[in-house]
């Protein structure tokens, strides 16, 4: 069950923006949908701990991630999310696998045994193993992707968000990685939480939509909505 209710405020100089979404659900792919500007990421940024919440709560399988009410805001790290963001934000100094392993050191250690080889059999799930010591500015757009997709998944998230995952791709390849997104959740059981305004990437993915317009949520929809093709085409 992913439960969400969240109430913030974002502005600068010139204009201000007010989110005030909610939605519950226990489908194991969701995803908001909606123009560019209507809130969708900030709603994910808020979900990973990197926006101040005004009221609200963010609740995985009962567990709380913040709830304002009972005075619960878990660091970023603490939260078990894993985030792909829309630019993949990959370090460009490290190598693949630094990359991957990234969120599992700190300056103060190595890596551990355990997480050594969950970072290799990532390495090796996606087929990265012949690049693990490149970098990235060295690899094509879907190596990139699979590389932050990887890094995503190491910490053993209970929940992946996804900031539009495949705007960067061109269409064959965007097919391409929709399947092995599904695989890669389906094996781990991991749900997702998808931002996008691409319609195919919600009508190939998603179980159920949520529409986002104006920073609040306008309606849900299950995937097999007669009308669901309709409203997003």
């Amino acid at each position: 069950m992913i439960d969400v209710s969240l109430q913030l405020s974002v502005s600068d100089t010139r204009r201000r923006f007010d989110l005030d979404v909610a939605f519950a659900t226990n489908a194991p792919f969701v995803a908001l949908y909606g123009p560019s500007g209507a809130g969708k990421s900030l709603t994910l940024q808020a979900m990973a701990g990197l926006l101040p919440v005004r009221t609200g709560h963010v609740k995985l399988n009962g567990r709380a991630l913040l709830d304002t009410a009972d005075g619960i805001n878990l660091a970023t790290e603490a939260r078990g999310v894993g985030y792909l963001f829309q630019h993949y934000a990959l370090f460009p100094h490290l190598s693949v696998r630094d990359n991957i392993a990234f969120g599992l050191t700190s300056w103060r250690r190595r890596l551990k045994a355990e997480d050594a080889a969950r970072v290799d059999e990532l390495i090796e799930s996606f087929g990265l193993t012949a690049m693990a010591r490149s970098k990235p500015a060295t690899l094509s757009g879907g190596q990139q992707q699979r590389v932050a997709l990887a890094r995503a998944l190491a910490c053993n998230p209970q929940v992946l968000l996804l900031d539009e995952p495949f705007a960067a791709l061109h269409s064959a390849l965007k097919r391409e990685l929709r399947a092995e997104l599904q695989r890669v959740l389906a094996q781990r059981g991991i749900p997702a939480v998808m931002v996008s305004h691409d319609a195919d990437d919600v009508l190939a993915l998603a179980d159920e939509v949520v529409l986002v317009e104006g920073g609040q949520v306008s309606q849900r929809l299950r995937a097999d909505d007669a009308d669901l093709r309709a409203r997003l085409l």
